[in-house]
């Protein structure tokens, strides 16, 4: 049995927060604090100039959390700090309606808070289901459930946490589960990008797909297939680190104004 923290950015009475409920609390010991109103696409903000209260609220058929009058990652802080007191197992945001890939990836409340766990030192997934109306939480949690029992022996660097997206189909017609990057786009060219996606509707490539290189996340799920995406923490690029320190910052000092 593990111990599981979920939020979500949809509010304490999300429905895919609550799927994610009935499958854990089947064989986990789980907690439930998330935002007590919808907090999308919010990023990862925090809250500085008022008290954050956690206020226990009534779901029905038995079940419980704490609504927290912040954003996702005020929640997690809440409920990993003063809830639990300890660093659980897992956190695990969402089921999210709606995909959360690309550069949205930055956007999202629900990655947020998976972010601001894996910062706790915790294994932390986000899940968003690809639909604005889903029909398959279920089958998303099951999968979800499935995917925390494989990683809980394993480990993964510290900072290191999953977003996950789940097409909106039964696990029985998913085509697979691929390990895929962020995709980015220049958001400049976002223009072109959709001309291009009029201009091959027809054609045999999905035109969802032009949006994304070949093993990004957004086409990865538009292939009907399930898309984790290890995220880091650490946004320092590393590759152009050492050619970035031989640019020769001292070579010419910068002058000084003002009288001698």
């Amino acid at each position: 049995m593990m111990n599981i923290l979920l939020t979500n950015d949809d509010g304490i009475f999300s429905r895919g927060l609550w799927s994610l409920y009935d499958q854990f609390s089947k064989r986990h010991d789980v907690t439930v604090a998330a935002p007590d109103r919808e907090r999308s696409a919010v990023g990862h903000g925090i809250t500085l100039r008022r008290p954050l209260s956690a206020e226990k609220v009534d779901i029905g058929d038995g079940r419980s959390g704490y609504a927290i009058n912040g954003t996702p990652a005020d929640s997690v802080k809440i409920g990993i700090r003063e809830i639990l007191g300890r660093r659980p197992n897992f956190v695990i945001s969402g089921i999210n309606p709606g995909p959360n890939t690309g550069v949205n990836i930055h956007y999202s409340g629900t990655v947020a808070a998976a972010r601001e766990a894996a910062l706790f030192g915790a294994k932390a997934i986000s899940v968003s289901i690809n639909a604005r109306e889903p029909s398959r939480w279920a089958d998303a949690a099951r999968f979800i459930e499935e995917l925390a029992v494989l990683w809980a022996d394993k480990s993964l660097p510290f900072g290191t946490f999953l977003n996950v997206n789940i097409p909106d189909v039964p696990l029985e017609s998913v085509r697979g589960v691929k390990v895929s990057r962020q995709g980015l786009i220049d958001l400049m060219d976002i223009p072109a990008a959709s001309a291009k996606l009029q201009k091959n509707t027809a054609s045999e490539k999905d035109p969802k797909n032009l949006m994304y290189g070949p093993g990004d996340d957004g086409a990865v799920l538009n292939d009907n297939c399930i898309s984790i995406t290890p995220i880091k923490c650490d946004s320092t690029d590393h590759d152009v680190f050492e050619g970035i320190q031989t640019w020769g910052f001292m070579e010419k000092k910068p002058a000084h104004g003002g009288a001698a």
